[in-house]
């Protein structure tokens, strides 16, 4: 909005400039004029089925002769947030500093199964209309080799927050804290069409590439990208 690039994007997390809590519906229940808890949540699934068609009559002035390959894709993420929020300060500046923790689980990492109109052998691959090494299912991003995620945060903040009218303010807020994430690996299994185990012709087998689990520990300031909330009081 200031730097004067063409390249800005809207970020909606709740804190730390677009981590794990980014999505998450957020609010805070004041108990009293100093004091309100605070919470997150996002609760996400998501599903799509597509459908590829392809002709594989390639003669001049033929009618078309349509396979159909279906490709099916799904995923889920959770963020649960909670903390407690304490605040001081006069007319419409008020300052605040508090504690919160965060759980989340899954990921936008889908997981996909193909299903393939022709079978896999010989004569499709002579024609050039099955290509050799087809996946056949895969859980996880296969790009970045991340799989689902569990992730547990706790972090302490401060910050600012100004009224320029009765009920609507602008915030922001800087946080020091830990972090503890597992991350599972990624399955693909491939089909595939060749000679295996020393056998004298060709059949079709199955392949399975996995990459390993990995895990990470933190302890750190966050929101360093300048997170800027507008906020409504009801």
């Amino acid at each position: 909005m200031f730097n004067g690039s063409v390249g800005n994007t809207f970020n909606s997390a709740f804190m730390n400039g677009g981590g794990p809590s980014a999505n998450a519906i957020y609010g805070k229940y004041f108990t009293d004029e100093n004091t309100a808890f605070r919470g997150s949540l996002r609760l996400m699934t998501q599903s799509g089925t597509s459908n590829i068609q392809t002709d594989t009559n390639t003669a001049v002035g033929t009618e078309p002769e349509y396979i159909t390959d279906t490709y099916k894709q799904s995923g889920s993420a959770i963020v649960l947030g909670f903390g407690i929020e304490k605040r001081r300060g006069h007319n419409r500046l008020q300052g605040f500093y508090g504690a919160e923790a965060l759980i989340t689980l899954g990921g936008t990492q889908p997981s996909a199964t193909n299903e393939y109109e022709l079978a896999l052998d010989s004569a499709n691959l002579a024609d050039g209309y099955v290509n050799n090494g087809r996946t056949l299912s895969s859980k996880g991003n296969i790009t970045t080799g991340n799989g689902t995620s569990f992730g547990l945060g706790l972090r302490g903040f401060i910050g600012a927050e100004y009224f320029f009218a009765p009920k609507i303010s602008i915030a922001a807020e800087y946080g020091w804290g830990l972090s503890l994430r597992n991350t599972g690996g990624t399955e693909v299994v491939t089909e595939n069409y060749g000679i295996v185990d020393g056998a004298t012709t060709a059949s079709v087998y199955e392949t399975t590439t996995t990459t390993g689990k990995s895990s990470s520990f933190g302890i750190d300031t966050d929101n360093l990208g300048g997170a800027i909330r507008l906020m409504f009081h009801f």
